[in-house]
């Protein structure tokens, strides 16, 4: 995930809440929103749960399609997540943030 371009979607342990952003590093940007290392929107709300995210070739192209995202009916965001995302897990694992990283972090 170092290097890739991508679109994500961040939301809190309720679910009822979303952050969307860009990245050129992934598992970096999901860890800083993990340990809370950045104010704003994100920390307010402890948005820490990765449940969604693309890689794009080219940064323009993720720019494009954060703000497309961020234009987008909350109805619609639920159901892009639900597509790839049916429960809602969190995809952190799934980029190579290790369960025990995760879990330190949790416990904090």
């Amino acid at each position: 995930m170092k290097n890739q371009n991508a679109i994500y979607i961040m939301t809190n342990y309720l679910n009822t809440t979303f952050y969307i952003g860009v990245t050129n590093n992934l598992l970096r940007r999901v860890y800083e929103h993990k340990t809370k290392q950045n104010e704003g929107f994100s920390n307010k709300y402890n948005l820490n749960k990765l449940v969604y995210f693309e890689i794009t070739e080219l940064i323009e192209d993720a720019i494009n399609r954060e703000k497309q995202l961020k234009n987008w009916k909350r109805s619609w965001k639920i159901d892009l997540i639900k597509k790839q995302n049916p429960d809602f897990k969190d995809l952190s694992e799934d980029i190579g943030l290790s369960k025990e990283v995760i879990e330190g972090m949790d416990n904090t």
